[in-house]
This record gives structure tokens, C-alpha cells and sequence, in this order.
């Protein structure tokens, strides 16, 4: 007997920019797929620092496009409940993973059909969750933004979170020489792991002396979400023709409590490095930025990563990082983790039926 369609879902929901305190679960209609749109019931929900930035009321795609009240969350797994009218290839059960603009956070996403894709089998559903978003933002930024060529030299700071786990490993599938930058000593050998030529532990080794004995001569591109801490020096430890990628400003944002000291934010905008044409052309170096949020309309794009990603994961040749599982009830838990700076790999949310005591609060 066919199950009955549920009439409400439940999500989280920001109502306001602040601390972990402005995370609610909350009770909701249930949307209705339009004839391009497939409603998905999620398995589990990925976690990610935009998704902080979103909560902070500093996520340059949220402010924009949504504004308040706002649901984060950009990935998902989970199974197909309905399909729109000019929907064909796929149906009600399938396995499936994709990317949202927004509203992750949820146990039903309604999502256009470009944006959904079968799931891959050799991914589990919480790993599934936690792939796509880093996983496009480093396929891009290596493979979509340069041209790459065997044996270039690439410094990937923060080489133990999920875009940079990616990024080490894509590194490695396209025989480049790279370098991880870790926080903390007990992420050195996971990254070593996932087949990086040397891990710098900025904890225990100065950052700068060390990448320059790494690599004398200067790096081919050097992949940098930290912001103003080190991108100056990010830029001067690039070879002539090398480009410093840029995704993110964490120094920016608080790695406790929560909430934004915005003396602290001021402080480091004033640091932050302006990146002159005319010594850049001098330098013979660039610089190239990219959010992936605002890429979601380039599905051409989109697609062709996943097709690589999904043949590469069949393959054996990349493999998803370690996963850590939060319910959804313990957002708030699961933003301290991705703050703390002390995680490796992914964080997901999973979305299993919630009981009366976790919907109150």
C-alpha cells in the first residue's frame, strides 16, 4: 500500500543573524515540485562554513537572493517522493544526492531537476550528503578555473576540512605535487592519507619557512579560504605565471562562541590585501575568487563536474573524507564543531523522523 503524503516537513530556520541561538526547528508546509522540480525526502543534510557565514548574516548569496527568514544548507541525500509533470528520468524511490540554493536544512527539499543526480552506490547516504559542495568548489576552482599540468607545485591551506581533502586528493588523481597546510598535529597524517607529498602543521612548524623549504622556486597555485592571516603572503610564495586561488575568509569570522566580534572583523578587513593590476601584470602572477553558491545557474557546469566526480568515486580514485553525524535537533552542536577548527573532513545533519521532544525544542 502506498504510503500517504505527509502534509507538513520540518527545517531550520534563521530568522535573524546571531549566535547558535537563532537555529530553529520549526514546522512547515510541504512544498509542492513545480513541472521541473523533484521533491526529496533527505537522508542527511551537509554542514558547511557558508552555512555559519549564512547564520551570521554574512553570506554575500543569502543577503541577496533570500534575506530573513532563511534556511541554510546546500547538499542533501535522501530519496525521491515527487516529480514534477516534465519529469522522465526519475521516479518516486530513487536514491538520489544534489545541491540547493538554500534550504538544505530540512527533511524535505524541493529542488529543480538539474540540480538532483542518481546516487552514487560506493557512497553511503550520510557521506553522499557531505560530497557535492566541497567537491564542486574544488573541481572548479582546480579544473574549472586554470589549466593545470603534471607535477605543478600546489599549497592547500586547510588541507584537513572538506574542500581541502578534496583538493588534495584531485591534486593527486592529476599527478601535482602538493603541499597540505594543517591547524592542529592530529590532521597531519590524515592528509598524508589522502596523498599529500607534505603536510606543513602550522601548530608546531612556522608556516612560511616551511613551504619556502618545500618549495625554494615558488608554487603553481596556492588554494586559500583563510583571508587577510594569509593571503599576502599566500600571493608572495607563488612562482612567476602561479595563481592564488581564493574561496572564503575565515579569519574573518569567529572560531568560538558563535557570535562575529565585529572590532575583530573590522581590524582584519583592514589587512586585508589589495591586489594591484599593474604589479600583478609585473608579478606575472594572478588572482582568481569564486563562490560556488553563485554558480548554481551554470548547470553545464555543474554537470560536468559531477559526471567527473561520480566516475572518479566508481572508480575508487577519490574517496569521501570522514564523515561525522549530528541529528538535526543538534544543529547548534554541529556549527561549535565546524567552528572549533578542531574537525577533519565532513559534518552532516541527519534528518531521520523527529520525536515530539526534539520539535519542541
Amino acid at each position: 500500500m502506498r504510503r500517504k503524503r505527509s502534509e507538513f516537513m520540518h527545517k531550520v530556520v534563521i530568522h535573524k543573524a546571531g549566535g547558535y541561538e537563532q537555529l530553529k526547528l520549526e514546522t512547515h508546509p510541504m512544498p509542492k515540485p513545480g513541472d521541473r522540480q523533484v521533491l526529496i525526502r533527505t537522508h542527511s543534510v551537509g554542514v558547511n562554513y557558508a552555512d555559519i557565514c549564512v547564520r551570521l548574516g554574512v553570506y554575500e548569496s543569502a543577503r541577496r537572493f533570500v534575506g530573513w527568514p532563511i534556511t541554510p544548507g546546500f547538499e542533501y541525500s535522501g530519496w525521491v517522493e515527487e516529480v514534477g509533470r516534465a519529469v522522465r528520468h526519475l521516479k518516486p524511490g530513487d536514491p538520489v544526492f544534489g545541491v540547493t540554493f538554500f534550504n538544505g536544512y530540512s527533511t524535505h527539499v524541493c529542488v529543480p531537476v538539474d540540480l538532483v543526480w542518481p546516487k552514487p552506490q560506493e557512497l553511503d547516504f550520510d557521506a553522499a550528503a557531505g560530497f557535492l559542495a566541497v567537491h564542486l568548489t574544488a573541481y572548479h576552482g582546480l579544473l574549472q578555473n586554470v589549466v593545470i599540468r603534471p607535477s605543478m607545485k600546489v599549497l592547500v591551506h586547510s588541507a584537513g576540512g572538506g574542500v581541502g581533502s578534496a583538493l588534495v586528493q584531485l591534486c593527486r588523481l592529476h599527478d601535482l605535487q602538493v603541499t597540505g597546510v594543517v591547524g592542529a598535529s592530529h590532521k597531519v597524517e590524515y592528509v598524508r592519507q589522502l596523498g599529500a607529498n607534505a603536510v606543513i602543521d602550522k601548530s608546531t612548524q612556522p608556516l612560511w619557512d616551511e613551504a619556502r623549504r618545500l618549495c625554494p622556486e615558488g608554487y603553481d597555485l596556492v588554494f586559500d579560504a583563510n583571508g587577510p592571516e594569509t593571503l599576502s603572503q599566500s600571493y608572495a610564495h607563488l612562482k612567476p605565471t602561479g595563481k592564488l586561488m581564493v574561496y572564503g575568509f575565515h579569519t574573518l569570522l569567529p572560531k568560538y562562541g558563535g557570535r562575529i566580534s565585529h572590532l575583530k572583523a573590522a581590524l582584519e578587513l583592514l589587512k586585508m590585501p589589495r591586489f594591484n593590476p599593474l604589479s600583478m601584470t609585473t608579478d606575472n602572477k594572478g588572482v582568481v575568487a569564486f563562490n560556488l553558491s553563485f554558480l548554481f545557474g551554470r548547470t553545464d557546469l555543474l554537470q560536468a563536474a559531477v559526471n567527473d566526480l561520480t566516475t572518479w568515486v566508481e572508480a575508487g580514485h577519490v574517496q569521501m573524507p570522514r564523515v561525522r553525524s549530528f541529528a538535526l535537533a543538534e544543529v547548534a552542536k554541529a556549527h561549535r564543531a565546524l567552528e572549533s577548527g578542531e574537525t577533519t573532513g565532513k559534518l552532516v545533519l541527519r534528518t531521520a523522523p523527529l520525536s515530539p521532544s526534539e520539535l519542541s525544542g
